[in-house]
């Protein structure tokens, strides 16, 4: 009877120390690695990354050295990253709108 005692509590024991350790992981699995603010900030560094290499391929394009498939592409991705931020914006603003006419 002691026997079967100790080996339902080492049961237990062990149990409880695979459940630690799976909250363990799944609490650092579901820890972000970036922060939203940090996010928002690369969305907007790539925009202006592509804003300038449209810039820099368009004036290339003007001098004869680009191709213009090439500015057409370059200012079309300008334009779609461009247009990715001002939508995060405005989604940005209708929360924060949403958030301030709540009730408390």
């Amino acid at each position: 009877m002691v026997s079967s005692v100790t080996n339902a509590l080492n049961a237990y024991q062990a149990a409880l120390s695979r459940i630690n350790g799976a909250q363990g992981q799944v609490a650092e699995a579901a820890k972000p690695e970036k922060s939203f603010g940090q996010v928002l900030q690369n969305v907007v560094e790539e925009a202006v990354d592509a804003q300038k290499q449209a810039e820099v391929t368009t004036i290339n394009g003007i001098a004869g050295k680009a191709d213009i498939q090439d500015v057409v592409l370059a200012i079309s991705n300008a334009e779609q990253a461009l247009e990715t931020v001002v939508a995060v914006r405005d989604t940005a603003i209708k929360a924060y709108n949403s958030i301030m006419q709540m009730n408390i």
